[in-house]
């Protein structure tokens, strides 16, 4: 018996080889390169906008940047970690940044209920759609990397690996994008471009778990 089992197991390790270990480091790497690549695309089809190249960017443009820059790295962060799954490991740390990233839509709200032509006027919602288009298409990039990731990985919840890659994606790509967009309004960023974030965690949670499962 004993050497009927060890020849099953020969059997089965025969052809295998031996797979390379999903490091941390290398998926944040990617994921960073992904974003990288993807600022450089709208630095070389747009214009940047002249007060980033001034380096006096407006205090607006500044902060939701940055908050978007941090819900797509937090996201990222959580994605890569869910394809290396452990006991124990926590991936709801993208919650306090979602929450903080939040406010943008939020404060559009309240600025709407006020002036709510704002909202509707037509060249608003053309340069908004268009804000919309693009940021979302250039999320693609960082779809393609987290889902690659995951494919190489073990994510055990394949929803939530696709809604936070959806995130990210959607986040990284209008956290570059806004460095061609002129508006400042709070109406325009809360509204438009916290959609591409929304939009694309949908895409996220609908496409990526059947293509990851494993």
């Amino acid at each position: 018996m004993s050497r009927d089992t060890n020849s099953l197991i020969s059997e089965l390790v025969e052809h295998r080889q031996p797979v390379r270990p999903l490091l941390f480091s290398r998926g944040l790497a990617l994921a960073l390169a992904g974003l990288a690549a993807t600022f450089a695309m709208v630095a070389g089809l747009f214009n940047l906008r002249p007060d980033v190249l001034a380096g006096n960017p407006a205090p607006v443009f500044v902060i939701a940047t940055g908050l978007f820059f941090l819900l797509g790295l937090a996201s990222a962060v959580s994605v890569i970690a869910m394809g290396r799954p452990s006991v124990g490991t926590d991936h709801g740390g993208w919650k306090w940044s979602a929450a903080m990233a939040g406010l943008l839509p939020l404060a559009a709200l309240v600025t709407v209920i006020g002036h709510p032509a704002e909202a509707v006027d037509q060249t608003a919602v053309i340069s908004g759609l268009k804000c919309l288009g693009l940021g979302s298409m250039l999320g693609l990039l960082t779809f393609a990397v987290l889902i690659w990731w995951l494919r190489r990985g073990a994510p055990t919840s394949p929803e939530r690996a696709g809604l936070l890659t959806g995130i990210a994606a959607g986040s990284f790509g209008i956290f570059a994008f806004s460095f061609h967009c002129p508006y400042d309004d709070i109406v325009h960023i809360g509204l438009w471009h916290g959609l591409v974030v929304v939009v694309s965690a949908a895409i996220g949670r609908a496409v990526v778990p059947g293509l990851i499962r494993w």
